[in-house]
């Protein structure tokens, strides 16, 4: 259950009568400072225990660029667009290595190698490659 900031200041401190961080005063003013996006904007409409999200979240122009970037990268929609792309990427990656892999001389040839290994012996092959030309 989310509690309004009218409703939480309450909880908190019954005898203050508003949720105003400078009135709180201590140790609570200074975490409530320090989340601005929590801190109401505008009056809500109604009796204010509502929990009306303008009363909640700034508007969008009062917020920072980076904190448009954090939350348009929290939407469910973002992450997974942003986990497929990335899925992408290592399977690239992956095909990269399993091709480069096909081209080293090993023995045995099935030998399963990491990529370290891989990257390790490329630059061998490579470097013996370029002796034997240079003889």
């Amino acid at each position: 259950m989310m509690l309004s900031p009218d409703q939480a200041a309450d909880s908190d401190h019954p005898s203050s009568a508003h949720s105003d961080p400078e009135s709180l005063g201590g140790t609570d003013a200074k975490v409530l400072g320090s989340v601005s996006d929590l801190e109401p904007v505008e009056e809500a409409e109604g009796d204010g225990k509502g929990g009306s999200r303008a009363a909640l979240y700034p508007h969008p122009q009062q917020l920072s660029r980076e904190e448009k970037r954090r939350r348009r990268r929290a939407t469910a929609k973002y992450r997974s667009a942003h986990a497929t792309r990335e899925r992408i990427r290592v399977e690239a990656f992956n095909l990269a290595f399993a091709e480069l892999r096909k081209l080293l001389p090993t023995l045995p040839p099935d030998k399963k190698l990491s990529k370290i290994e891989i990257l390790r012996l490329a630059i061998c092959y490579i470097s013996y490659l370029n002796h034997v030309l240079d003889v």
